[in-house]
């Protein structure tokens, strides 16, 4: 039996009817669905982190999920994992015809185009006749940088984008702007507003320049955290070990030391 088989054979007995795990027998494909993000984050910590013991795991984790769904779809027969397996292995040959057929491509430019051209026509094969906007199929549970960046990027596939980085920095400036109009006028609901209209305008930068928000962000994090738990260590070293009770200045003069030391390295 291989790995997988008894993968499948563990999880189609812990959905047993009888002799099941009560837990995994409640479960719908909604209720799965937090788990299923957390593992995905998962596999990135773990890979940024670069612990290939913990991402060994974590992918585990995260292919257990996937086997889950098909476990109910094959229950209620609509699918099942081959059929998910199939699909994946039929979407990378379509895909990828310089590889696997007699497409020839000459340089990663083509390639790119190639690729957003399948992609483009397998979504109009398959989307909702009803909805033929070049928006459809952007996930909405996708995280909202993420979103953002895509959203932009099917714009400017048509040509609805900016012709250079500099529109999209005057579009954040007005929307910081706005921003702070908004926040004079004392309606909370529209400075809200605003606001996602400035954090959607940084995308742009963001993507114009060639980068990815949810990207740039999980680093702006990850720099935030190292630098406050250093700062924390810093100031118990001076025998303040309540921050609650030091003053900002003390504070922020940590704070400033810190970035002086990484700096230095």
């Amino acid at each position: 039996m291989s790995s997988v088989d008894k993968l499948l054979q563990i999880m189609a007995a812990l959905r047993d009817p009888e002799t099941g795990c009560p837990w995994d027998l409640k479960q719908t494909y909604a209720s799965i669905v937090p788990y299923t993000l957390e593992e995905a984050y998962e596999v990135a910590d773990a890979i940024e982190r670069g612990d290939m013991p913990e991402l060994r795991e974590e992918l585990g984790d995260l292919l257990f999920q996937v086997v889950f769904y098909s476990q109910i779809a094959r229950e209620e027969g609509h699918f099942d994992f081959q059929q998910v397996v199939d699909g994946i292995s039929e979407k990378m040959l379509r895909r990828h015809p310089h590889v696997f057929a007699d497409a020839r491509l000459e340089s990663e430019h083509e390639l790119h185009q190639a690729w957003e051209q399948t992609k483009a026509a397998e979504r109009a094969a398959k989307q909702d006749k009803a909805d033929e906007s070049q928006m459809a199929g952007v996930a909405r549970g996708l995280p909202a940088l993420m979103r953002a960046h895509k959203l932009q990027k099917r714009a400017a596939d048509v040509g609805f984008d900016w012709p250079d980085v500099s529109g999209a920095f005057d579009k954040t400036r007005e929307e910081i702007a706005e921003v702070e109009a908004a926040l004079q006028g004392g309606d909370r609901a529209h400075l809200e507003e605003e606001l996602g209209d400035l954090l959607f305008a940084l995308v742009n930068i963001v993507r114009l320049l060639g980068f990815k928000a949810e990207h740039s962000m999980r680093r702006a994090n990850d720099k935030f955290e190292r630098r406050f738990r250093r700062m924390e260590r810093l100031l118990a070293g001076q025998g303040h070990k309540d921050l609650q009770h030091v003053q900002l200045d003390v504070m922020e003069a940590a704070w400033e030391a810190v970035k002086r030391e990484e700096k230095q390295v």
